[in-house]
């Protein structure tokens, strides 16, 4: 008897271990999918609060509400290129003609050596210099040209991009009710209880974090236009268009979006390259220590060498995007790991309706 319980109990932790690893890869699989679902969510919490006052004070029908809060972003939109958008392209199509003269300047190793010698540096200094950039500029060029590739094969799939807010049009009409009825479900009054604080949770957390991502992405960009516009640095709003935009993804874009900065003030002609680096390092340390604690607030509480791991991770899975999801994953999952280990009451087997839990205000 003893064996064969045993031996059933090998059994189930087998095929839990079997379905835990097929539901790995179908995800893997689909990945594609689910980005596009995960993208299409972040839309809708990002447009959740307009919702909610556009059916206030304007029209409680959702539907009818979604419809003018999209319009009045369509508005926004269209009036901030109307703005920006013809510096912004002017920049983008003189930093493009220029990019092919810089890299063969900078692989010859002339543009290195102008730029030194016009600070000062001994010829001894600037030939050592030079050899250690001959030497390795090959693999630095290779580098390149794979991180070139890679987002250039990213764009050419963004296309679907027009998916999203088509799918968020249907995540802030229905996902309340679907919420609702997935977890009506549940045939145990605490497993309700259960399932209905983990989604409060998750609601919470990631309105929380989108709309703070989006708000200091655009901190980014203004401070880093003003400043860069102000102080005369070439291809300021490309740059700034950059910073803002790389900040959705944690760690890594900030440091790409410095290293661009930098180098392209360097080599485009900026006189004082040193003050441009200054203002990246000063401004880390505001957007880090000031800006996230006081916009993003305590909800996402996560050790930071799981950061990097979760996006390095990210990043081997599914790209780019897969670096901007890896914080919210990892909070979400540390968020229903704490609900399931949470103290439970005893179990009750009630098929009714519960009425004791109220459903949150989900999307």
């Amino acid at each position: 008897m003893s064996r064969l319980f045993l031996d059933s109990r090998a059994a189930r932790v087998t095929w839990t271990i079997l379905a835990i690893l097929g539901v790995i890869g179908l995800a893997y699989a689909v990945r594609g999918v689910l980005l596009l679902i995960a993208l299409s969510l972040f839309f809708a919490y990002l447009l959740f609060p307009v919702v909610r006052l556009t059916q206030r004070w304007v029209t409680q029908r959702r539907s009818l509400a979604i419809g003018l809060v999209y319009l009045a972003v369509l508005a926004v939109l269209v009036a901030t290129g109307i703005a920006v958008g013809p510096r912004l392209s002017s920049e983008v199509q003189s930093l493009a003609q220029k990019l092919p003269e810089m890299s063969k300047q900078i692989q010859s190793g002339q543009m290195v050596e102008r730029m030194l010698q016009r600070r000062g540096w001994e010829w001894r200094e600037i030939a050592e210099i030079e050899r250690l950039a001959r030497a390795h500029m090959g693999e630095i060029i290779g580098y390149v040209q794979q991180a070139v590739a890679a987002l250039l094969g990213w764009l050419a799939g963004a296309w679907v991009i027009v998916l999203i807010p088509v799918l968020a049009f249907f995540i802030l009409k229905d996902a309340e009710q679907f919420t609702s009825a997935t977890i009506s479900r549940l045939s145990q009054r605490r497993h309700r209880g259960v399932g209905w604080g983990i989604a409060e949770d998750l609601h919470l957390l990631l309105g929380q974090y989108v709309r703070a991502q989006v708000l200091l992405a655009l901190i980014t960009f203004v401070v880093w236009a003003a400043v860069f516009l102000v102080a005369g640095v070439p291809y300021a709003l490309v740059l700034a268009a950059i910073g803002g935009a790389l900040e959705f993804i944690p760690v890594v874009g900030p440091l790409t979006a410095g290293i661009l900065a930098i180098g392209v003030s360097f080599f485009g002609g900026y006189g004082h390259p040193w003050l441009v680096a200054a203002f990246v390092l000063v401004w880390r340390g505001i957007q880090d220590y000031a800006c996230v604690p006081l916009i993003m607030g305590r909800g996402i509480e996560i050790h930071p060498a799981l950061v990097v791991v979760g996006v390095l991770a990210g990043g081997e899975l599914a790209g780019v995007a897969g670096m901007f999801l890896s914080v919210p994953v990892i909070a979400a999952v540390r968020i229903v790991w704490r609900r399931l280990q949470a103290p439970r009451g005893p179990l009750v087997d009630d098929r009714e309706p519960d009425r004791a839990v109220a459903s949150p205000q989900l999307l």
